[in-house]
């Protein structure tokens, strides 16, 4: 299993073909080539962008995107994750799918629905988390909206240790990315790894990526992002989390809750 107190997390920022997944898969092949990880993290819709078309776009659980993802962990011997166009049953949903390189499948479905992109209109909303672990690592994983929302992030015991947003989040609103992001991971005292496209949609709206990890005192740790293609691999350190945590232990006070 290796020294479970690292976690190696690789960072995938890039330009995203519209709506044309062959080419985005063949787009990661590339960037993967070289990389050797515990987790890898895609955008979310990293196989078509965020598009309103699911009825054109959607892809079934047994389809070609999800088959590239389980072959893809396998080759690399890593987590891959990022979020999908998924039919499920006779609902459309932004599915944040967790390939472990042994084949085993979990997933996400989007909870916050980003209505001003009328995206309420066109996916059903999920309704649980998942906290699946590498390494003896504790992680929650969420897509791009659902970082307005602390509630839905809060971390409560058992405690995680990371938290991921994937996201397709414009360059227009990049300062409230940043901030949100550094939020979360002081409030939560969790790393954080956000990771975002960079590039002009097929809608027209620009991406500026600043795709980073946070360590738990809400400090950036990886390297500036501001709108270029990036593949960084970037070492987390649980004792160094558990430590501060042992010092400062605001988890320990949160308050009690429950979500409807």
């Amino acid at each position: 299993m290796g020294n479970t107190n690292e976690l190696k997390v690789c960072i995938v920022q890039t330009e995203l073909d519209w709506e044309n997944p062959e080419a985005n898969r063949m787009r990661f092949d590339r960037l993967l080539q070289n990389v050797q990880a515990d987790l890898i993290v895609l955008p979310e819709m990293f196989s078509t962008g965020f598009s309103m078309q699911p009825e054109k776009l959607a892809e079934a659980m047994s389809g070609d995107t999800v088959q590239w993802m389980l072959t893809t962990a396998r080759k690399k011997n890593a987590v891959l994750t990022g979020s999908v166009i998924i039919k499920a049953e006779d609902q459309y949903v932004n599915r944040l799918l967790w390939i472990n390189p042994s084949g085993t499948i979990e997933y996400y479905d989007k909870r916050h629905l980003f209505r001003m992109g009328n995206e309420h209109e066109h996916y059903s909303a999920g309704s649980t988390k998942i906290f699946p672990e590498v390494k003896g690592w504790r992680i929650c994983p969420l897509i791009c909206y659902d970082l307005r929302f602390p509630v839905w992030s809060r971390n409560s015991s058992p405690f995680y240790d990371v938290l991921i947003y994937v996201a397709n989040w414009p360059e227009l609103r990049r300062e409230p990315w940043m901030t949100l992001l550094s939020a979360r991971a002081i409030e939560n005292q969790s790393y954080v790894v956000g990771v975002n496209r960079i590039g002009t949609d097929g809608r027209g709206i620009a991406h500026s990526g600043d795709s980073c990890v946070m360590d738990a005192k809400g400090m950036r740790i990886s390297s500036d992002s501001y709108n270029c293609e990036l593949v960084e691999t970037v070492l987390l350190k649980r004792n160094e989390l558990l430590d501060f945590r042992e010092k400062f232990p605001v988890l320990l006070d949160g308050d009690d809750f429950s979500i409807r």
